[in-house]
């Protein structure tokens, strides 16, 4: 029997992983020009990390963890999302005794176990950013900014900024007790998991996907009705700053977060072309975390995008890199001049292909074209002697006469375009 990869846990093939490379790249590229830098942590923290992070009562603690006891009998788990290992390193090694105002931003896999579907699965990756020690608005907005423009950069136009405010630890508990006041006159119409979440997490309920749980939230109040004087200046702080950068948004008062740390400013950027998955990043405030894992008072705010998702967006745009040159040879004699060529050119950052089985011209030319190569070249023994050979463009047939140097191949395929 073939043995085949683990449920969930998806390969990720050449074709694929360019489209990757070019997403990180950028992501690299607009983060750092707005004064990120990255940061690496690991894969497995302790469990306790996402207990006390995202909350107990949560679907990704309750139900999606992966979490065993390793061999020192500590109970650990494979990261499900990338904020709490980030905030757990800033404490640890003190980056906010050299400033508290930190960026960072991250890349890896993260780990939940919950029912693969096209776009989710139970090892995914995300590129998220974090600033913290910065309570103003401007913060908020600048983090927005950023997104933006890396959709932007990577010519997506269809994500669209959703923005709303969960309040703060002052303001959120009056709209927890109007919820449930709510709900609790239709919680026989609600699935199973919101009469859980009724109790631990009702503010889940309105982010349910379920038809009827959806039609029994409709007219549920809003979280915006009910903020406290300094979220709603902070929201609308929020909105000015977008207004005064023109970057469009909307506002979403229905979204909420699966995770319990966040305040005030939460957002998602969403597309309507991957059916029901159709946040590709989200993110938010989190003005108490830091605290509440041991470290200083300081706020944050950051965000996650899923890559899986993002390389969907752009499925249908070629990244293939095609080679320049592929060098043919008549005779094992022409081999040595053929492999120093390729050699020089690659150096040269030049790609280069030629065969290396000694297979007919025949058999040669048509690789030339299965890798769809620029040009092609044919060395034999005339080649050899005058040091010349013709090359020709394999798109039209185009010849043109060239050295055999690596200058001379340089100053060809640069000239024939």
């Amino acid at each position: 029997m073939a043995l085949k990869a683990v449920k969930g846990f998806n390969d990720i093939l050449p074709d694929e992983s360019r489209r990757w490379q070019y997403i990180e790249q950028t992501a690299r590229r607009v983060f750092e020009l707005n004064g990120f830098g990255e940061i690496r942590v690991p894969i497995v923290e302790k469990t306790e990390l996402f207990s006390r992070s995202i909350g107990d009562a949560t679907d990704i603690v309750e139900k999606e963890m992966y979490t065993f006891t390793d061999k020192g009998d500590n109970s650990v788990t494979l990261r499900p999302e990338g904020t709490a290992g980030v905030m757990r390193s800033f404490i640890e090694n003190k980056i906010y005794a050299l400033d508290p105002i930190a960026k960072l931003y991250y890349m890896g896999p993260m780990f939940r176990y919950e029912r693969p579907q096209k776009g989710r699965y139970r090892q995914f990756h995300q590129i998220g950013a974090e600033i913290t020690g910065v309570n103003d608005p401007l913060a908020d907005a600048q983090l927005l900014n950023m997104l933006t423009l890396f959709f932007r950069e990577i010519s997506l136009t269809e994500p669209t900024l959703q923005i709303n405010s969960l309040g703060c630890p002052e303001c959120r508990p009056n709209y927890r007790r109007a919820l449930q006041q709510f709900l609790q006159q239709r919680i026989e119409t609600l699935c199973d998991d919101c009469k859980r979440r009724f109790t631990t997490n009702p503010l889940r309920t309105l982010d349910c996907k379920i038809p009827g749980c959806a039609e029994a939230t409709a007219a549920a109040p809003s979280v915006l009705e009910h903020l406290c004087n300094e979220c709603d200046n902070h929201f609308n702080s929020v909105k000015r700053y977008l207004d005064l950068s023109a970057t469009p948004y909307s506002i979403n008062s229905r979204m909420v977060r699966g995770l319990d740390y966040y305040t005030r400013t939460t957002f998602e950027m969403v597309t309507g072309l991957l059916g029901s998955q159709s946040a590709v990043a989200a993110g938010g405030r989190y003005d108490g975390l830091i605290s509440q894992l041991g470290g200083p008072s300081i706020p944050g705010i950051g965000f996650a995008m899923g890559l899986e998702r993002v390389a969907l967006l752009l499925e249908n745009k070629d990244f293939t890199s095609n080679p320049e040159l592929f060098i043919a040879t008549i005779g094992s004699s022409e081999r040595d001049m053929a492999f120093t060529l390729m050699d020089g050119l690659l150096k040269s950052g030049i790609r280069v292909e030629m065969d290396c089985e000694s297979k007919s011209l025949k058999s040669q030319m048509r690789r030339a074209d299965k890798l769809k190569c620029r040009f092609s070249v044919v060395i034999g023994e005339n080649e050899i002697a005058t040091g010349k050979a013709v090359f020709k463009r394999m798109e039209d047939g185009l010849q043109s006469e060239s050295a055999l140097t690596v200058d001379g191949i340089k100053l060809l395929l640069g000239a024939v375009k």
